[in-house]
Formats: C-alpha cells, sequence, structure tokens
C-alpha cells in the first residue's frame, strides 16, 4: 500500500459518484484534492507528514482513480467542478465532518474555489495550488497561454478526439506530461507513476477527464459568471511553482485578491507538481497556514 499502514482505505457513495480515498491520522480535517491527470496518490509524501497534526482525507475525484465515472450530457454538468465539490461535501459528511480545511493542486484547486463560493459555511480555511481562476485564464487567453495550455483546448474537443488520440497511447502522453510540467531535476517515484499509468490506462478515465475539461470550457463558466459578485470568504493560501507556467505568465496573488477577500502566499522552487517536487516545503506551509495544534 503506497500509503502506508497510517492509513485506511475507504469507499464513500455520494449522491452523484462512489469516492475512492484514503484517510489517516489524528486532529481537524484536512481534505487534500488532486489534480491532472494523477489520482490521490499526488500527496503520498505530504500526507505522511500532516497526519502528525490532522485527520487527513486524500480522495480521487469522480473521474479519476478509482472512483466511479458517472455518464456525462451534452452539457458536460456531471463533471462540473460544482458536482466535484458536492461530492466533497459528502465524502466529508460521511466522515463526521460539517466543518474542514482544505487543500487542492490543479483540477483539485478548482474544486476547491468552486466549493468555498458554493459551501462557505463548510470550508474554514484554503489553499489552491499552482492555478489562477479558471474564468481569468479564459478571459485573458493569448498565444502564450494557448501554447503552455494546449492542453486545455486539445481535451474540449468533440466526437473523441482526444480520448482516441491519448488512448493510442495513454503511457506516453501521462510520461510526457509528468516530464513537460515539472521542474528541472524533477523524480517521480516508480511506484506513483505506475499508479498513474494503471488508473489512466482505462479508456473511462481519460474519457471522464477530458469531460473535466469540457466542462471547464462550459457549464464552470456559466457558474462562474453567475457568481461573479461573489468572493472566497475564508482566508486562502496561494501556492505556486517558481518554475512553472503559472509563475512566468501570471501574478497569481494579485490574481486572487479580485476572487477573495483573505489572501496570502508565496511561489515554491520547483515545477508545477508542487506536493511532489516540494512535499518538506509543501508541508510546511499547509502547517503554517492551518496551524499545527
Amino acid at each position: 500500500m503506497i500509503f502506508g499502514n497510517n492509513f485506511k482505505h475507504n469507499k464513500i457513495q455520494t449522491s452523484g459518484a462512489d469516492i475512492n480515498l484514503v484517510h489517516g491520522g489524528e486532529g481537524k480535517p484536512l481534505l487534500l484534492l488532486h489534480g491532472y491527470p494523477q489520482t490521490h496518490v499526488l500527496w503520498r509524501d505530504v500526507a505522511s507528514q500532516l497526519i502528525e497534526n490532522y485527520h487527513v482525507i486524500c480522495p480521487d475525484l469522480r473521474g479519476y482513480g478509482d472512483s466511479s465515472k458517472p455518464p456525462s450530457t451534452d452539457d458536460h454538468a456531471p463533471y462540473s467542478k460544482r458536482e466535484m465539490s458536492k461530492d466533497m461535501i459528502e465524502v466529508m459528511a460521511s466522515l463526521g465532518y460539517d466543518e474542514f480545511f482544505v487543500a487542492g493542486h490543479d483540477r483539485g484547486a478548482r474544486v476547491v474555489h468552486r466549493m468555498a463560493l458554493d459551501f462557505p459555511n463548510k470550508v474554514t480555511k484554503a489553499c489552491v495550488m499552482d492555478i489562477v481562476p479558471t474564468e481569468h485564464m479564459y478571459t485573458t487567453t493569448d498565444q502564450m497561454f494557448a501554447t503552455g495550455y494546449y492542453h486545455w483546448f486539445f481535451l474540449i474537443q468533440p466526437d473523441s478526439l482526444p480520448e482516441k488520440m491519448i488512448g493510442a497511447d495513454p503511457d506516453y502522453y501521462l510520461n510526457e506530461i509528468l516530464s513537460r510540467w515539472s521542474g528541472a531535476n524533477a523524480r517521480f517515484p516508480q511506484e506513483s507513476v505506475d499508479e498513474y499509468l494503471r488508473c489512466f490506462r482505462k479508456p473511462e478515465v481519460i474519457h471522464a477527464s477530458c469531460e473535466d475539461y469540457r466542462a471547464a470550457a462550459s457549464i464552470d463558466l456559466i457558474h462562474d459568471k453567475e457568481d461573479a459578485e461573489k468572493k472566497i470568504e475564508c482566508p486562502l493560501l496561494v501556492l505556486w511553482g517558481l518554475q512553472g507556467f503559472i509563475h512566468r505568465r501570471y501574478d497569481a496573488l494579485k490574481i486572487w485578491r479580485d476572487y477573495a477577500d483573505r489572501v496570502e502566499g508565496k511561489g515554491i522552487e520547483c515545477g508545477h507538481f508542487l506536493p511532489e517536487e516540494a512535499p518538506d516545503l509543501v508541508t510546511a506551509e499547509l502547517k503554517r497556514f492551518f496551524g499545527e495544534a
């Protein structure tokens, strides 16, 4: 078991999906959400340190890993960040928590953003890693963004185009992403990569992850526009990789201050995959922000 004996495996049925997760530790609840094209395994090195102070919950988002892959619809609503955040609210309720801390990386951070808007009474503090808001990124699209984030425009194509192309060689595609998006000298444990590949080789995972991006380019933007006047109310920690695209393209703190009332943050010396490339630094920042007691 990748997470070791201090963690328990569980599967929780929500109103829309079956969510696979591991959890361990004691203390205040801390939910950790992974991004694309990974699973909860992203958090292995961070979670193993955080269980000293928190009850750490690491799920696979719907459509990813060993969580279920609900059928989608023409408007991609089942893969909206609203539905994904509802899953997590229900997971935490099943574990006995009405309030909790949450941190998300990549797609998981976009779920955190929506969750903090839709359920402000549930999220007491939040952290987002290596993103700026979806709405901002689409409305400021330029050649630099379209080149660096080509996958945002590839994965949303209809008629199973990306599914067929990725499915022709999913191992190449996933390994290329890990290499292209990470910083200099980044190393990923082979055990973790093998787990990502085990899941990502499944056609239903490839399709569901494309639906995640299709939702982001459609129904998620509708929800964002409807909530244009809303801001995240809880304290927000923003972390990003100093060797990554977000740092090169955006002033992350300045942008997030347009979307949240109480924002702090910093860059970390790594690429996109902060929890794997710099687990000790990420752990220290989370402990400082959420409080160790």
